[in-house]
C-alpha cells in the first residue's frame, strides 16, 4: 500500500508545481528525497540508559532502528571521549518518510503548544528545510508514562528544489503548516 501523502503529491501537488514554475520535464518537479531525525544527547556521557530510552523512542517514531552516534573527538571540559554515544539519527526514505511526515504535519505540530505554524526562513538556500522539535511527546506513539526525560529532536526535510521559494511550494502544497507573513 503507497503512503497517502505520496499519492497526494503525485496526483495534486506535481501539477500544481509544474504550472506554478513552468516545468517542461516531469524529472525537474522538485521532490522530497529523504528525511534525517537526529536526537542529541550530551548528558548520555553521564548516564548511559538514557540512550538506551532514546534509541527506543526514535525507533517507535520513524518504524526504523536508529543509528548510534559517536563523539569524533575527546573534549575534557564536558567529560567527553572520543567513540563515547553521543545521539542517535535516523534516514527515512520512500513510504517510510511520506507516512513520518504525514504523522508529523497532521499529527504532531498540532499538538505544539500556541501553535502558529512552522517558520518559513529556515531553508538552507538549496530548498532543504530544518525544523526543530524540543519534545517528543508530540507523537501519540510516545507513552508519557514510560518518559524518563524530555528530548529534543532535529528534522531535516532533503528536497531537489534548487531554491528556497521552490522547496516552500512544495512544503506548502504538501501540507506543510507554515506560519502567516504578517504574524
Amino acid at each position: 500500500m503507497a503512503a497517502r501523502l505520496k499519492d497526494h503529491y503525485l496526483k495534486q501537488v506535481m501539477p500544481a508545481l509544474t504550472k506554478e514554475f513552468n516545468y517542461t520535464n516531469v524529472m525537474a518537479v522538485p521532490k522530497i528525497t529523504k528525511i534525517s531525525v537526529n536526537m542529541g544527547l550530551g548528558e548520555a556521557t553521564q548516564n548511559p540508559r538514557i540512550m538506551d530510552s532514546a534509541v527506543s523512542e526514535l525507533g517507535s517514531l520513524t518504524g526504523q532502528k536508529p543509528v548510534i552516534t559517536k563523539a569524533k573527538k575527546s573534549i575534557a571540559a564536558f567529560k567527553l571521549r572520543e567513540g563515547m554515544p553521543v545521539g542517535c539519527a535516523v534516514t527515512l526514505r520512500g513510504d517510510r518518510m511520506y507516512e513520518f511526515l504525514d504523522r508529523l504535519m497532521n499529527t504532531a505540530l498540532p499538538r505544539v503548544r500556541d501553535f502558529r505554524g512552522v517558520n518559513t526562513k529556515s531553508f538552507d538556500g538549496r530548498g532543504n528545510y530544518t525544523l526543530g522539535l524540543k519534545e517528543q511527546l508530540l507523537f501519540p506513539e510516545i507513552d508519557y508514562n514510560k518518559v524518563d526525560k524530555v528530548k529534543g529532536m532535529n528534522i531535516c526535510i532533503t528536497t531537489t528544489a534548487k531554491t528556497d521559494a521552490e522547496g516552500l511550494a512544495l512544503l506548502k502544497l504538501m501540507g506543510m503548516p507554515f506560519r502567516n507573513a504578517n504574524s
